[in-house]
């Protein structure tokens, strides 16, 4: 059945990656107009997560910003569809880094990176990033059920040079890196919602008390990485450019929770310069009010 399905979706996944952009972006103008009005995926989602990131906004400004969410969440998906055919020459135009030299000077000192991001403008196309560092470009992945597509989408997003570690292997792959003297960039979206039962610190969150991931500053710790912060900014449709910020070469410098804290207040900053680019469809606050006592 696997395999059933593969065989009959992918083709025309791959089908619709090798349109031209102008032609996906058509698509993705129907599908906006699918999703918001005639489905309304997620719109009640979206506008109780902006009504708590920015109490201050009227609801008219609100509901712009979730109107532009839409149709950048729909380009988005139809980007992330290119992604499976998209030339290094169309990456290098549309996706670009204003300062490899500083992952670059980094890797020349000896360094590994604990590399930190949030969802926000286009992370699908981060794929490119071995194109432009020396240091070799690691990124955990979470298994595809079907082990078809699973195999796809991995070869898929490793094909400019990133190595795929599985998820639940993140600290193996690392220690196994450092045991063999290798120097990593280990790409660490941070800003997801985390289990509660896994959760050891709480903060403010764009205003809202929740729990935060702190894997990645417990990881830089550990192995004495680096850490470095990429955002992501949309210039126009279909354009990006990627800032790399150092939060600190030192990570054991800092007491707990003074790195995550550091990447919040850049990634607050990005959300506010660019609200509409956030992936405000996933439910971020969900736990805010399960605030356990010693946190409030």
């Amino acid at each position: 059945m696997q395999f059933l399905i593969f065989a009959i979706s992918y083709p025309i996944i791959w089908i619709l990656s090798l349109l031209p952009m102008r032609v996906l972006y058509i698509l993705s103008d129907f599908l906006y107009i699918l999703f918001f009005y005639l489905i309304g995926y997620r719109k009640k989602v979206v506008l109780e997560n902006l009504k708590l990131a920015f109490p201050t906004k009227d609801l008219s400004e609100l509901k712009t910003i979730q109107k532009d969410f839409f149709k950048h969440f729909t380009d988005i998906f139809v980007e992330s569809i290119k992604a499976f055919s998209i030339t290094k020459k169309t990456l290098l135009k549309r996706y670009k880094f204003t300062n490899p030299e500083l992952i670059n000077e980094l890797y020349d000192k000896g360094r590994s990176i604990a590399f930190m991001g949030a969802h926000q403008a286009n992370w699908e196309w981060s794929i490119s990033i071995p194109l432009y560092v020396k240091i070799k470009c690691f990124g955990a992945y979470t298994r595809i059920g079907n082990t078809y597509f699973d195999k796809t989408v991995k070869k898929s997003r490793t094909k400019f040079g990133f190595i795929g570690y599985k998820t639940s292997e993140t600290i193996k792959s690392i220690t196994r890196n450092f045991d063999e003297g290798i120097q990593g960039l280990y790409l660490l979206l941070s800003d997801q919602s985390p289990q509660i039962h896994k959760t050891h610190y709480w903060r403010e969150f764009m205003g809202i008390k929740v729990p935060i991931h702190t894997g990645a500053e417990m990881i830089a710790k550990k192995f004495d990485m680096a850490v470095v912060n990429y955002s992501v900014k949309k210039l126009k449709r279909g354009y990006f450019e990627v800032t790399f910020e150092t939060i600190t070469e030192h990570p054991n410098d800092f007491k707990d929770y003074e790195i995550t804290d550091k990447y919040l207040a850049i990634t607050e900053r990005n959300i506010n310069s660019q609200p509409a680019y956030y992936l405000w469809s996933h439910k971020r606050f969900k736990h805010r009010n399960k605030v356990p006592k010693e946190w409030l």
